[in-house]
């Protein structure tokens, strides 16, 4: 292990003692993080901890708007990946490329999108595991028993309302550090007709 890693993981594991949070699970040797509840900005810490106590690098999609000014460099250190939420296409491109060749890729994403409440969740973490055949794991906040961790892991099956009934399942006992701001895990896509 190199110092970086080691440096790093006693950081992580003395931020989450002082903060009197726990990281549980395991990581995924490659995949897409889906991260939820979002609903603070503590959540970025929280999930570097996660990924540094367990010693990985998770690939973070964060708006392009925050790589402006002091904060760009820290984000970048820590994995960020700038996203134009207008225009994701070449964002997408280039990480799906990323993921062929990368053995340890891991790309986190909040899948609401924002950290206020919203109605639907984005589909890209859907869309992105479909596209590269990378599963998904269900990485969590809970506040209630301050703890961050991955959960299970599972490849989709292409019947969106049936594996967004698994990560409703999964996510109902799971409260943000701002619980009103939290919305149901539900994708726009479950409510087309099948075959659209």
């Amino acid at each position: 292990m190199t110092r970086r890693f080691l440096i790093r993981r006693n950081l992580a594991r003395l931020v989450l003692r002082l903060a009197r949070w726990r990281a549980v699970g395991k990581p995924p040797v490659k995949g897409i993080l889906v991260g939820a509840p979002h609903t603070s900005n503590w959540d970025w810490v929280l999930t570097m901890a996660l990924a540094w106590t367990n010693d990985v690098q998770i690939r973070l999609l964060v708006k392009k708007e925050f790589f402006r000014g002091p904060l760009a460099p820290l984000l970048r250190a820590t994995g960020g990946v700038p996203l134009d939420r207008g225009s994701p296409a070449a964002t997408i491109r280039t990480l799906t490329a990323d993921a062929q060749d990368d053995e340890t890729f891991l790309l986190g994403i909040a899948a609401e999108g924002t950290r206020s409440k919203v109605d639907y969740w984005k589909s890209g973490f859907y869309r992105i595991s479909q596209q590269t055949g990378l599963p998904l794991t269900l990485a969590y906040i809970d506040a209630p028993s301050r703890t961050v961790g991955f959960g299970p892991t599972f490849t989709p099956t292409g019947d969106v309302r049936a594996d967004m009934d698994r990560i409703r399942a999964f996510y109902a006992d799971k409260h943000g550090i701002n619980p009103e701001l939290s919305g149901e895990p539900r994708l726009r896509e479950e409510s087309r007709p099948s075959g659209d």
